[in-house]
């Protein structure tokens, strides 16, 4: 033992410094706080007032109570998200929505409606300002109509039963619900959809269990553990019923077609497993979801989307020969848009390219499309389109053949550039490195050089992908332009 001066010294000694840590810590919450406003918009390149800054979302809860026939429907959403500066005020994006009140952490909250470019802000106002790093919860009660009218397009589509389904890509979820609507915010979501006993509803994720509601309702419980944008929303309430099966690698298959045609739709929603292997072969990378489906509806939508989990498609494709062509697109996009989810709108060709492309490979290894044939075709036209919409990986718009079948061609381009092995590779990285995530032309740059190793793949690919000019295809020296 030391004597005891010794330890006279060593406890003044101790003591001091804590008084310094303590002084320290003081002087740091002391710091000045600089609260404003979060901004209105992210900045995208194509639609720079979509979605809200100034904080990040990690999960919603949205409680939906449906009236099939009126389309009358009341809703609560909570948002869990962290506050990326100091926050006097935020913004939601909503549209069309009747709000009954605002909360955040349980207080009541100032807010307020102003026009927005696609739709409605809702600025919310604390009690007190947001600190940094801060943790919250802002919780919206309202209530609407799917029918009533909207400043922007609605997400809603209407089913001749007096359902509904969701279709909010790119920017109208806020028409269901106050959301963050940009893919660059990512969160994990809950749905509770509640209708009257007869009907069925769905959403993303998986189903874990249906409640009495009272008054002859039922309350049915969906929960996301993987994060999605909110232009990737499919909600529904029908007359439709669920077909279950096992997919690959313990994957859960849930369809959902309307009640009275099952045996119809039945053979094709169990063409899904075999797709799915397919496609887990092709990137060497399992599936990246718990659960999985297909969503066929009646009527009142004609087109196919990718929503997480539940691809929507209209009854209009099932009337081709090639209609697996487009559930293997869809089927790519849970890799490609959903999983590996673009920065901003300008990066689509990150989900339509390889959607297209292993849309139409399918297509080719199944007797219905030739794909050197449409890359070809590919080839000839987007000279021109290179000018007047942009290039893949600069595009002018949403929509459009640069990002489609011209993103698809820059996959074929690095394929012919590198070889199937190196190709291959490239995508598994691609699909493994940004899971659940967000990424953006340059980072699928990095992935290629940094999985191969090849420096020169860098100004290969941005001449692809931002080039005024087509370069020329590897090892088909007769492609020629428009």
């Amino acid at each position: 033992m030391p004597p005891k001066h010794g330890l006279v010294s060593a406890l003044a000694t101790a003591t001091a410094a804590a008084c310094l840590g303590v002084a320290l810590e003081a002087t740091a919450t002391a710091a000045p706080r600089d609260p404003r406003p979060g901004a209105p918009g992210v900045g995208d390149p194509l639609f720079p007032t979509l979605g809200n800054g100034g904080y990040d979302v990690q999960n919603y809860d949205l409680a939906f109570d449906f009236t099939p026939g009126t389309y009358a429907f009341t809703g609560t959403v909570k948002i869990k998200a962290t506050a990326t500066h100091d926050l006097s005020s935020f913004n939601l994006d909503t549209d069309g929505h009747t709000i009954e009140s605002v909360t955040v952490d349980g207080d009541a909250a100032e807010w307020a409606l102003s026009a927005g470019q696609s739709g409605q802000e809702l600025t919310v106002t604390p009690d007190e300002a947001l600190r940094r790093h801060r943790s919250f919860t802002v919780t919206v009660a309202y209530r609407g109509n799917g029918k009533d009218p909207r400043s922007g397009l609605s997400g809603w589509r209407y089913i001749s039963d007096g359902g509904f389904v969701s279709a909010v890509q790119a920017s109208r979820a806020d028409t269901f619900a106050p959301v963050n609507d940009h893919p660059s915010d990512k969160a994990t979501w809950s749905f509770h959809l509640t209708a009257p006993e007869g009907w069925t509803a769905g959403a993303n994720g998986d189903l874990t269990g249906t409640r009495p509601a009272g008054e002859g309702k039922t309350t049915w419980d969906f929960r996301l553990k993987s994060p999605m944008a909110p232009e990737l929303m499919g909600i529904s309430v029908a007359k439709q019923t669920y077909l279950r099966s096992k997919g690959p690698n313990g994957v859960r298959l849930r369809h959902l077609v309307p009640s009275d045609q099952v045996e119809k739709y039945r053979p094709i929603t169990e063409e899904t497993g075999p797709q799915m292997v397919w496609l887990e072969r092709k990137l060497g990378a399992r599936f990246p979801f718990s659960t999985y489906g297909v969503q066929i509806v009646r009527d009142g939508y004609g087109d196919a989307l990718e929503n997480q989990t539940l691809s929507l498609f209209g009854p209009n494709w099932f009337t081709r020969p090639t209609y697996s062509i487009t559930m293997v697109h869809e089927l790519a996009h849970q890799y490609f848009g959903d999983s590996v989810t673009p920065k901003n709108w300008q990066q689509a060709w990150l989900n339509e390219g390889p959607a297209t492309y292993f849309g139409v490979l399918w297509g080719d290894e199944h007797g219905l499309a030739d794909l050197d044939a449409k890359m070809k075709a590919a080839y000839t036209k987007l000279e021109t389109v290179r000018k007047t919409d942009g290039p893949p990986g600069k595009p002018k718009g949403l929509g459009g053949f640069n990002i489609y079948d011209g993103g698809a061609l820059v996959l074929y381009a690095l394929r012919a550039q590198v070889g199937d092995a190196d190709f291959d590779a490239i995508l598994k990285a691609w699909v493994h490195r940004f899971r659940d995530g967000n990424a953006d032309s340059e980072d699928f740059i990095d992935n290629a050089v940094r999985t191969t190793g090849d420096a020169s793949l860098r100004p290969f690919l941005e001449g692809w992908l931002y080039g005024l000019e087509n370069p020329p295809m590897p090892g088909r020296p007769d492609w020629k332009q428009a």
